[in-house]
């Protein structure tokens, strides 16, 4: 199956919708399918669960980013940076890897272990 998110606003991903990979042979005839199904002409672009292409896979709410032809979730804090290679958001600092559970900490810019 081919999905394909709805772009708005913004390139601003508002749906995403599942077209079968018969009528969907190309990027273009699912967009063509989609719109003359809904009768729109909405902006378009195929995403892959495999992250075969566009990085990640699109989610209402990610913006589609036309320069890096990747779908970009948005930014979960002001300090996290944008790694380049795979389009996801890194914390300043690396989380600990000691198997223990942490939630991250904006105001300190630490990760704070989690209490359960």
């Amino acid at each position: 199956m081919a999905h394909f998110a709805k772009l708005g606003v913004g390139n601003i991903v508002e749906q995403v919708i599942v077209v079968s990979n018969d009528i969907a042979t190309t990027e273009q005839a699912g967009i063509d399918f989609i719109n003359k199904l809904y009768n729109t002409r909405d902006v378009w672009k195929q995403t892959s669960y495999n992250n075969n292409f566009r990085k990640n896979f699109a989610g209402i709410g990610y913006q589609y980013d036309q320069q890096r032809d990747a779908f970009i979730a948005p930014k979960p804090y002001n300090s996290w940076i944008l790694n380049e290679q795979t389009c996801l958001w890194n914390a300043p600092t690396p989380m600990p890897t000691d198997g223990k559970k942490y939630n991250w900490n904006e105001t300190n810019l630490t990760w704070d272990l989690k209490n359960d």
